[in-house]
């Protein structure tokens, strides 16, 4: 009997919380900002200048889904979130949406309560070392010291990586990137590893770029991606299906630049995207030109990707697998229908 109560308890309690955490959309709309939790500061993804303006892919995001909400990217709130902090800050309702370079795991789904929407950047963990050394693989680091930020993923790859290899290692763990960074550049570790993305983003800030490499190898799959609470379906769905838009209005050939004109096409996709036909946006709690909104304001997938990572930004990273399915990557939507 104790244990039917106390089993009784626990889903009531859960159900409570579900319907507190119900309605995002509503009470979005009502207080007129979205509240996105960001990153403290990484290049491409989520980073702040020194008169607070945001720039990154996930900062994009976050700005496209209030493009759909308000049509206005300004009503956007970043909250810089460690990597300690950041899953306390969503499932407490401090933020609305978690778009900070975020591995999608089980363990953080049904563990933790938070449903991923999406993969923005398929990304995987790699080693920065000094050229110096003459090192041409991560598995000559045996013996190495080894720099790694607190409470990512990235520290138990790295453990799994030496545990596989049957290799020794001496994790110099940090709370922060910049911190694991700052001391991987005056010299406490040999090596310092995070999501390969994020080297490229950390190698800039070092003190002599030039002298530093990073190994081929990548160790580990990392799916990154927005995430929300449980437990609230409408919400979930309008910020997936943001990012479904950005992808679809890409392989349609749909941009910032030529949205205006699109919405001539006699295509029956892009009609559908632009709201031109059928009511998907008011289906989601939407006007019907959400899709038009994201395109207009923010621009398609290929567009911030191009801007913070890509050709237009200072990394130059290469499309590579989060190239569009049809251009050889993995990168594909369900299409609005």
């Amino acid at each position: 009997m104790l244990k039917r109560n106390v089993l009784a308890l626990a889903a009531g309690l859960m159900l409570v919380a579900t319907l507190a955490h119900a309605g995002a959309l509503d009470q979005i709309k009502k207080r007129g900002t979205l509240a996105c939790g960001s990153n403290t500061g990484v290049a491409g993804f989520g980073l702040p200048d020194d008169k607070g303006h945001w720039t990154g892919l996930d900062v994009d995001f976050c700005r496209a889904v209030a493009a759909a909400i308000f049509d206005d990217v300004g009503k956007v709130k970043f909250i810089p979130l460690s990597s300690k902090d950041r899953f306390t800050a969503l499932q407490s309702g401090e933020v609305d949406i978690l778009a900070r370079n975020t591995t999608w795991t089980l363990s953080r789904e049904a563990g933790q309560g938070f449903l991923f929407t999406g993969i923005t950047y398929f990304d995987g963990q790699g080693f920065m070392v000094r050229k110096k050394l003459n090192l041409s693989s991560a598995l000559e680091l045996s013996g190495a010291s080894i720099c790694v930020q607190q409470g990512t993923t990235s520290e138990l790859n790295l453990a799994d990586f030496f545990r596989g290899n049957n290799m020794n290692y001496e994790p110099v763990v940090f709370a922060s990137a910049d911190e694991a960074r700052k001391a991987y550049d005056s010299g406490r570790c040999d090596a310092y590893t995070t999501d390969a993305s994020g080297l490229y983003a950390e190698r800039p800030k070092l003190a002599n770029p030039d002298d530093h490499v990073i190994l081929p190898e990548i160790i580990s799959k990392e799916p990154l991606g927005p995430l929300v609470r449980q437990g609230d379906d409408q919400w979930f769905n309008v910020v997936k299906w943001v990012g479904f838009a950005m992808l679809d209005a890409e392989e349609l050939g749909v941009t910032s630049k030529n949205v205006d004109e699109k919405l001539k096409s006699d295509r029956p996709e892009i009609k559908r995207l632009l709201g031109l036909e059928g009511n998907f946006g008011e289906a989601l709690g939407l006007t019907g030109d959400w899709a038009y909104r994201i395109v207009k304001r923010v621009g398609n997938y290929g567009e911030i990707f191009d801007r913070n990572l890509g050709e237009g930004s200072s990394l130059k990273i290469k499309r590579g697998i989060n190239s569009l399915w049809t251009k050889g990557g993995l990168q594909y939507a369900p299409p609005i229908r």
